[in-house]
């Protein structure tokens, strides 16, 4: 008989070890971890206790992943009140940068947005963008991470590029595609394509959120001062 025909049988009649219980005292079996013999029971204990410590570090893993979670959430909840606070796009990107730095450890930051009103803004952010990367955006259904983003985006970085290894890229929506946040790295595996990406998600939605409710605050401004304007020259 094969060793998987004895195993298979002994699983299928248990009742065997009520009818040779004898068998269980007189058999020794050696340990897994010297050159002792031992009995079955002896075994038997080991198996438990290795599973009890399987489980244990099974359970250590999962309060390491919940605390970790736990103040992730809490510094996307410092920079939701932090956004909510700004009174105008600059003071809201100067927020943006120092909070993903400072609080979130991620060396260097880059963001570009379009099919906005403020596009018009002399700041960077606002600056052209090819519709190549228009269309990388709007392909993306969750945030990318690796070790790769397209020459135009890496350009976004100045000088830095050449040092970052790996990459998050955020898409940015409203009604439509608006803009790519992009986080880099000189650590390769800071970034990989395994990792989770429901944070950076919710960092993608925060983002978009804060910006188009600036930009209607813009729209909203200008509208105002063509009816005043409107209104004037009537008088």
């Amino acid at each position: 008989m094969k060793p998987e025909d004895v195993a298979g049988y002994l699983q299928q009649h248990p009742e065997f070890f009520n009818e040779y219980a004898e068998i269980l005292a007189d058999i020794h079996i050696p340990s897994p971890h010297d050159e002792r013999v031992i009995s079955i029971h002896e075994r038997q204990v080991l198996s438990l206790r290795e599973r009890n410590h399987i489980l244990q570090n099974k359970l250590l893993e999962l309060i390491s992943f919940g605390e970790e979670n736990d103040a992730i959430s809490e510094k996307m909840h410092r920079l939701v009140i932090a956004l909510l606070s700004v009174s105008d796009l600059d003071e809201l990107f100067t927020t943006l940068y120092f909070s993903l730095k400072e609080d979130f450890t991620v060396p260097l930051v880059t963001v570009r947005f379009w099919n906005l009103s403020c596009g018009g803004n002399l700041r960077e952010e606002f600056g052209t963008t090819s519709e190549d990367v228009h269309t990388i955006a709007e392909s993306l259904s969750q945030p990318y991470c690796g070790n790769h983003v397209a020459d135009e985006i890496r350009q976004w970085f100045g000088e830095s590029a050449c040092h970052l290894n790996s990459f998050a890229m955020i898409p940015l929506r409203a009604t439509r595609s608006i803009g790519l946040l992009v986080l880099g790295s000189p650590d390769a595996t800071r970034f990989y394509p395994e990792m989770g990406t429901l944070h950076l998600k919710r960092l993608g939605e925060l983002v978009s959120t804060a910006v188009t409710r600036h930009d209607e605050t813009n729209v909203l401004s200008d509208t105002a001062i063509d009816d005043q304007t409107t209104s004037e020259q009537q008088t």
